[in-house]
């Protein structure tokens, strides 16, 4: 065991070092920073687990799942002043417990910034990240990182001031002379300089490690426009809009394609099943009209796909390695997609309808394989 365990890690020591060697990624996102030996190691026995089998099997005997957040992306995932964690991102990581371990409280909510997010999910302090995460080419291959459903397709945008002469109509060539605030170790910086540059807009750029701060910069008159994926702008002009200002968010057609949805470490099909299959039993559900308030009474008669996500003749989630009716109690304790949807993302005023966030059968993109 001993020499097994050794072979392992020195293995797993070698890709994220490899990884980290990499340097940032071709589209300007941020590759994983090297990571100490005692960092990756985490602890013998967590390891040691993972090389007998699939980090399913350490989350279920932990009885708690390690999911990391934003904490401060509005709707998305908010931390609140009593501690405790709101918004649709957050939900689904309820939703993976509650599959996993039975249990839609038992998770362990960690935020963590943008250049953190990969490292923590390297290292071991998170099972997954339900983070505002783009899949993008580069972290899917050079990052070492693999990725689940799309659980919310998002496009870059900007936003300004009215009174510094933005409108809805205003274009990327507008911002000529601007001086832009935006995250580092994202997505959205390279997107903005290469937008700028097809333009012909001469922009200087802002970096900051929060959220928080990019904001608090641009009210305080730092920069002349913010960027990033275009509900995260939605979400904070609903709440930080100063009464003496007035937000203007453009283009119409976003920048960029910004598909966000839960990301983990690669090569472990068992625990990406699990995650995954939670989250396309929740847009099953959807499907059948099947709710937290109506699930229990659906499943006592359910046929055909729906019993089976129930747990009824032909489930399959025990030969995944969960209980016979997991997706139930995701339902039961979290919701369906479209109820975690709305509840969290409709009160900042996005709506499904017309979005690609519909469902497929209403025109949109959200859709899953069939549970049979």
């Amino acid at each position: 065991m001993k020499s097994k365990f050794l072979k392992f890690l020195a293995l797993f020591l070698t890709i994220t070092v490899v990884a980290a060697a990499c340097g940032s990624d071709s589209d300007g996102d941020d590759a994983a920073p090297a990571t100490t030996a005692a960092a990756a190691a985490t602890t013998t026995a967590q390891v040691e687990v993972v090389a007998e089998g699939s980090l399913l099997d350490v989350v279920q005997a932990r009885g708690t799942l390690n999911c990391g957040v934003s904490g401060s992306a509005v709707a998305f995932s908010e931390t609140q002043a009593d501690g405790s964690v709101t918004g649709i991102d957050a939900d689904f990581c309820r939703a993976v417990a509650a599959a996993v371990i039975g249990d839609a409280g038992a998770v362990n909510f960690v935020a963590l910034t943008a250049s953190e997010r990969f490292t923590a999910v390297q290292t071991g302090d998170v099972d997954v990240l339900m983070r505002n995460t783009t899949w993008t080419q580069s972290r899917d291959s050079s990052v070492g990182m693999d990725f689940g459903p799309t659980t919310y397709y998002d496009g870059q945008q900007l936003m300004a001031r009215v009174a510094d002469g933005f409108s809805g109509s205003s274009t990327v060539a507008d911002i000529d002379g601007a001086v832009v605030c935006t995250n580092v170790g994202t997505t959205t910086e390279k997107n903005i300089a290469e937008a700028a540059l097809l333009a012909g807009a001469d922009i200087t750029l802002l970096g900051f490690e929060t959220s928080d701060e990019v904001y608090d910069t641009f009210i305080n008159g730092g920069c002349d426009i913010t960027t990033t994926d275009g509900s995260a702008l939605v979400g904070r002009k609903v709440k930080m809009q100063p009464a003496d200002q007035e937000w203007v968010i453009f283009p119409a057609t976003p920048i960029s394609k910004e598909p966000l949805g839960p990301t983990y470490g690669q090569n472990d099909s068992a625990w990406a099943d699990a995650v995954n299959w939670t989250v396309y039993a929740m847009i099953i559900m959807d499907e059948y009209g099947v709710t937290s308030a109506n699930v229990d009474a659906t499943c006592a008669e359910a046929e055909a796909e729906v019993a089976r996500l129930c747990g009824g003749d032909g489930e399959l989630q025990t030969a995944m390695g969960l209980s016979a009716d997991a997706f139930h109690q995701v339902i039961k304790q979290v919701g369906s997609y479209g109820e975690v949807y709305d509840r969290n993302l409709n009160p900042v005023g996005l709506y499904r309808e017309g979005s690609a966030n519909a469902g497929w059968l209403d025109g949109g993109l959200i859709y899953s394989p069939p549970a049979r």
